[in-house]
């Protein structure tokens, strides 16, 4: 069974940090693309990073590039969002996701977490 946990989530005030954690299980993470997407009240879902297999080349939305950081580690099925210089309008829930290629996990992810809350306040 698939399985995407997300953890990490919570208040923070403008300018802080929080790292998000998803652990997987039930497939060969190694062998997975993974994404983050986050959906604020009233819109849609969006695209926020994603990394590759290897963890060597990540990509990310216009509007947290500089700002978040994706990384992996395959030894404990994980991957891991570090979000610094927060803003309000990045509260959401978080999600991770899984794609078997990058442009998968972008656009049309096997896998989805739960979703975790990130709220930033001002």
């Amino acid at each position: 069974q698939v399985q995407l946990a997300e953890s990490g989530g919570g208040l923070v005030q403008a300018g802080g940090s929080l790292k998000l954690s998803c652990a997987a299980s039930g497939f060969t993470f190694s062998m997975y693309c993974m994404g983050w997407f986050r959906q604020a009240p009233g819109k849609e879902r969006e695209f926020v990073g994603a990394i590759n297999w290897s963890g060597d080349s990540s990509y990310y939305a216009a509007s947290v590039k500089g700002r978040f950081t994706i990384s992996r580690d395959n030894a404990k099925n994980t991957v891991y969002l570090q979000m610094n210089s927060l803003k309000p309008e990045d509260t959401a829930v978080y999600y991770c996701a899984a794609g078997d290629t990058i442009g998968k996990v972008t656009t049309a992810p096997a896998y989805w977490g739960q979703g975790t809350q990130i709220t930033v306040s001002s």
